[in-house]
């Protein structure tokens, strides 16, 4: 049985101080022209318990500390890139819990079509923003001005083995084909932190249970290290493409390629800001 709004918004209520409830009853979203929810699952209340879920790790466990907030846009449609990394895909809570807090907008989330699937998981990521990773999902999405939060590297990134950290795994090219056909700027953000959190040293192929493959970390847990988060000028795919250039797979891949090069750029300079603190 699917948990209820009020069971979601009382979780919240007992764990989030008065200011970040505020904060986040000031937010626009989709669903507040109807009876709460958005065509593909997103509310607000949900927002609120995934908030009260993930703040304690966003806070004291991973202390994430980000930079260049300003340039994630206020309004109107807009397309986060990210790298992906450490086993387990706790960079993308973190990421949507700062551009919450940061940013006051909702993210949503583009994953991959078996997450969607997963029991229970799946409705209750929906409620907190993703949605499945199809053309129309994100047309419609970008189309009502919202912002995406897509990870082009896609599981690869989180499976790359210890020695390839940093290093960013096939780069897709959809994030800037959207942006293209729908008029929308290219955020790119860089993770520094998470690919030491948990490093795998095997997997294992589960092909039947709808998942890529199943991981075997080092580590038990994800190691506390302090994640930073840099978000970089946005890539200005809405001014220099036209929509019909979405259809040109050069473009399209001289387009993703800028993107690509920007966030490694970020993690470079990331990295070199970090030095060798992992934990602090």
């Amino acid at each position: 049985m699917p948990l209820p709004p009020l069971l979601a918004r009382t979780f919240a209520q007992g764990r989030l101080d008065a200011e970040t409830l505020a904060h986040v009853d000031a937010i626009h979203m989709p669903g507040d022209a109807g009876h709460g929810f958005d065509p593909f699952g997103l509310h607000r209340d949900f927002v609120k318990m995934g908030l009260a879920i993930t703040m304690p790790i966003y806070k004291r466990y991973f202390r994430v500390e980000s930079f260049g907030t300003e340039n994630i846009p206020k309004t109107g449609p807009g397309v986060l890139a990210a790298n992906h990394s450490g086993t387990v895909p706790t960079d993308g809570m973190m990421l949507w819990t700062d551009v919450v807090l940061k940013a006051s907008r909702v993210p949503r989330p583009i994953a991959d079509h078996f997450v969607p699937a997963l029991p229970v998981i799946g409705t209750f990521f929906a409620r907190g923003g993703m949605v499945g990773g199809s053309r129309g999902n994100a047309r419609a999405l970008l189309s009502a001005g919202e912002l995406l939060m897509i990870f082009p590297e896609g599981t690869p990134g989180i499976g790359k083995h210890f020695r390839d950290r940093y290093k960013l795994q096939k780069w897709r090219v959809g994030h800037a084909e959207l942006a293209m056909r729908h008029g929308a700027p290219v955020i790119p953000v860089a993770f520094v932190g998470p690919e030491e959190q948990m490093p795998q040293v095997a997997r294992i192929d589960v092909p039947a249970m709808g998942l890529p493959y199943v991981p075997i970390p080092a580590t038990p847990l994800p190691l506390p290290v302090k994640y930073r988060i840099h978000y970089g000028k946005p890539v200005p795919i809405d001014r220099d493409y036209r929509p019909s250039d979405a259809d040109d797979p050069d473009a399209v891949a001289e387009a993703a390629e800028r993107v690509g090069n920007a966030v490694q750029a970020l993690i470079d300079e990331g990295l070199r800001l970090r030095g060798g603190r992992l934990f602090t």
